[in-house]
């Protein structure tokens, strides 16, 4: 079995749950107690595919807003994206197509995932199928997830690591 360490940057606006999916998948835990993060935290986590054996360094990168840029340093060497959405606020979704463009810009072609998140919030969700349809074209795969409940984490992941594993193997054909 080949064993590949890949890394993951998740992006996103300030308070969008990046923190809380990062621990819901890396270490199976929620809590409601929130703490900011600030610069950037690495986690560690190895999965097993078909044919690799995964070692996810994830970096949990600090949110975006009006007085915070992403730090595109923090995107080097990245093998793959998580960008993150609170499903109850749409002026996180708005901050989309910016975040993609300067990912893309930064590293170019690496597969990128879109995880709306707060799914155990849908009654208060703000997502239209038009925001769906828009964002399907800008990343390879929409993900509705909840860090509260798990559902949809490890999906996402999953299929990150699925992309970023085959776009090794078609590099090297």
């Amino acid at each position: 079995m080949i064993s590949v360490a890949k890394k993951v940057c998740m992006v996103g606006p300030f308070a969008v749950g990046k923190t809380s999916l990062v621990r819901r998948y890396v270490e199976s835990i929620f809590s409601d107690k929130y703490r900011t993060t600030i610069g950037v935290k690495i986690s560690k986590k190895t999965v097993t595919l078909a044919s690799h054996e995964v070692q996810l360094m994830v970096w949990d990168i600090e949110g975006v807003d009006v007085f915070t840029d992403l730090k595109t340093s923090y995107l080097r060497g990245a093998a793959g994206v998580i960008l993150v959405v609170d499903g109850s606020r749409p002026e996180t979704h708005r901050q989309v197509g910016d975040l993609v463009e300067l990912v893309r810009n930064t590293v170019q072609d690496i597969p990128m995932m879109l995880m709306i998140n707060k799914s155990d919030l849908v009654s208060e969700w703000k997502v239209n199928d038009e925001f769906k349809v828009i964002n399907r074209n800008l990343v390879d795969n929409i993900f509705e997830t909840s860090a509260k409940s798990g559902q949809g984490v490890e999906e996402a992941f999953d299929a990150l690591a699925n992309a970023m594993c085959s776009q090794d193997i078609s590099v090297a054909d």
